[in-house]
């Protein structure tokens, strides 16, 4: 039987969704982007799907965790740059 694909997060462009599907293969979960070309051809316009980052389904909860552990992480990063300046 196979398993489905299952969207884990929307993006507002490809690069930052590709930066996240390469973050999750780095860590073995396979991952791919959805939506890309139809955003990549028509940039902003909001009728066009975002691009969107899918998992199998086994592997969602791991891949969220993963991007939040991430995000924190960026922004732990950012804000002590700020506090520096």
């Amino acid at each position: 039987m196979d398993e489905k694909l299952v969207t884990i997060a929307e993006f507002d462009d490809y690069i930052m969704a590709d930066m996240a599907r390469q973050t999750l293969e780095d860590f073995g979960i396979k991952a791919v982007v959805t939506g890309d070309n139809a955003s990549n051809a028509y940039g902003s316009i909001s009728a066009v799907e975002r691009p969107a980052l899918q998992v199998l389904q086994s592997q969602a909860d791991e891949a969220r965790r993963i991007l939040e552990e991430q995000n924190e992480e960026t922004e732990d990063g950012e804000q002590m740059e700020e506090d520096e300046n």
